[in-house]
């Protein structure tokens, strides 16, 4: 029998879930395989670019709400590292939840699906760290704690409705929307200032 010199053709594979891909060779094949995104599959991406809105304002809430709470009854360092560690505990179930759910709904490898909610879930940790530093440098010019607290909480609220607007600038919305999504953010404010109120 004599052999040809051409190359040998392509491997087709058929995938049950997404109908035929053609022109995959082995390597390719393996590749995919591997764990490596295909390159035709596009990430949802953040509407604020390096900003994660969503990040941005959970830690901000999340942050609020400890300060509301716990105000009247811990001292400055205690409120500080409830604060800290209340964000940092939310921001490793978050962080663990989007590795998981990236990992299963794109089909990557656990490791880049990490890699990828690091880089979209950090700003959660920043902004939890913010009332925390205004909650500080009130105390530092000498304002009583409880006193101190309120401006904290109002000043946050003023940073969510802030946030709001500027996320929904950025993600499109005209000057109706954006002003709609700035008054939801100030709702989440107020829902914390009414929580503060009824506990103190």
């Amino acid at each position: 029998m004599w052999l040809s010199a051409r190359s040998p053709p392509k491997l087709h594979v058929v995938y049950l879930d997404g109908g035929p891909r053609l022109g995959l060779t082995c390597r390719q094949m393996a590749r995919h395989e591997g764990g490596h995104a295909s390159p035709h599959v596009e990430r949802e991406r953040d509407p604020l670019g390096m900003i994660n809105g969503e990040g941005i304002i959970t830690g901000t809430v999340v942050s609020t709400a400890v300060i509301a709470a716990s105000a009247g009854h811990l001292g400055e360092t205690r409120i500080v590292i409830a604060i800290l560690g209340t964000a940092f505990i939310y921001w490793l179930a978050h962080l663990h939840a989007r590795t998981l759910g990236d990992s299963v709904k794109h089909r990557t490898h656990p490791v880049d699906a990490l890699k990828e909610a690091l880089a979209e879930t950090w700003p959660i940790l920043a902004a939890a760290s913010l009332p925390a530093i205004i909650l500080l440098v009130i105390q530092l010019v000498g304002i009583e704690l409880r006193t101190g607290a309120w401006i904290a909480v109002i000043a946050s609220t003023v940073l969510l409705t802030i946030y709001s607007f500027l996320a929904g600038r950025r993600g499109g919305l005209g000057l109706g929307g954006s002003l709609m999504s700035a008054a939801a953010g100030a709702a989440l404010g107020m829902l914390i200032i009414v929580l503060k109120a009824n506990l103190h």
